[in-house]
């Protein structure tokens, strides 16, 4: 099968069927741990989700300390860090020419994709990117299945940018996609996604939030987009993959099952696909100045030790403040998880 992306045509890239970890799933498997880091316009209004029409320059931060956060997830035994690049509100934290609601635009112009690359090339520490599907200041009409050519045009464009600039310093180990439930699967460009970034980065693993369940062919509203999820406690060996092609599972922020199954299908084949718990330290995903509640240190090991085991992976949030450095008690509390474990 062919497909166009961008004007160029090639064909399509699909993982290939196995009852066992493939050598980029192994890697994957191998990081084992890592952070998350929710951070953009969001972060100077107090609120997870915005919906486009905060002001760029709204966004100010004093600082962005890269080398803080790298370092932070170095001495803390991550081996790799997921940053949040664009989320539902569609703001850039990099200067995109296919959109003016960027970093470009804003009150602080540093290309937070491009230093946090840097330092992770410095500090040999790996790099995911998050990218949100859903875009309320891009796409708006998110409903108009007529705009979905267009739309669909701008992500892939965008996805090119974004590993433009991390191309110079580092190969991206995972891309972490969001924001399905406001249109039927069948919409979303899943496979010319995956085929548009493992054409340039072959190693780098891709999923979508809620990989799991019967695709939703028809139906446009959230409850129904939802209701095809299977959660991880009812997931079981030969479920079908609501997002294919993807090569490891997502759900936040679920912990996998016990016994966790690994073989998904799609098209009557079957799939090896690890899991991927992604969790907040305290109780917001980006900073929020009335967020003070923190998971205790016996949480954090329980959660570690359910989340790593089984050959899955944990990822936890540790969002920078509006000074552009992440809090103390993040750090304090990571860096007693490391000792307390011995992660190496």
């Amino acid at each position: 099968m062919l497909f166009s992306t961008i004007g160029v045509m090639a064909q399509d890239i699909v993982p290939v069927p196995s009852n066992k970890p493939n050598k980029y799933q192994k890697q994957q498997i191998k990081r084992k741990y890592g952070m998350f880091i929710h951070f953009g316009i969001n972060t100077f209004h107090d609120q997870e989700w915005t919906d486009g029409s905060k002001p760029a320059m709204s966004y100010a931060p004093d600082t962005i300390d890269a080398h803080q956060w790298v370092e932070t997830a170095k001495k803390a035994g991550m081996k790799y860090i997921i940053l949040v690049t664009k989320h539902h509100d569609g703001f850039c934290l990099w200067d995109s020419k296919y959109t003016e609601y960027d970093v470009a635009n804003s009150g602080n112009t540093t290309n937070v994709v491009e230093v946090v690359a840097k330092e992770c090339k410095k500090q040999g520490v790996r790099l995911g990117l998050y990218y949100s599907l859903w875009d309320r200041k891009q796409n708006p009409n998110v409903k108009d299945e007529s705009l979905d050519a267009s739309y669909n045009d701008y992500m892939l464009h965008q996805l090119n940018e974004l590993m433009d600039i991390t191309d110079k310093y580092t190969k991206i180990v995972e891309f972490w996609f969001d924001g399905d439930w406001e249109k039927p699967s069948y919409r979303w460009p899943t496979q010319a996604i995956y085929s548009a970034i493992k054409r340039r980065e072959p190693q780098c693993q891709i999923s979508l939030n809620w990989t799991i369940g019967e695709p939703d062919k028809r139906g446009d509203s959230k409850e129904e987009s939802q209701s095809h999820r299977i959660y991880p406690e009812k997931q079981k060996e030969g479920d079908p993959i609501r997002y294919f092609p993807s090569d490891f599972r997502l759900g936040d922020p679920y912990l996998p099952n016990n016994p966790d199954p690994k073989h998904f299908t799609n098209n009557g084949l079957s799939y090896y696909m690890p899991w991927e718990t992604t969790v907040c330290l305290s109780e917001k995903w980006f900073y929020n100045s009335k967020d003070h509640k923190y998971k205790t240190i016996d949480e954090l090991i329980k959660l570690f030790k359910s989340a790593t085991s089984q050959n899955n992976i944990l990822i936890l949030d540790v969002p920078p403040t509006t000074k552009g450095k992440m809090r103390d008690m993040d750090r304090k509390l990571l860096f007693e998880l490391k000792d307390k474990l011995k992660i190496k």
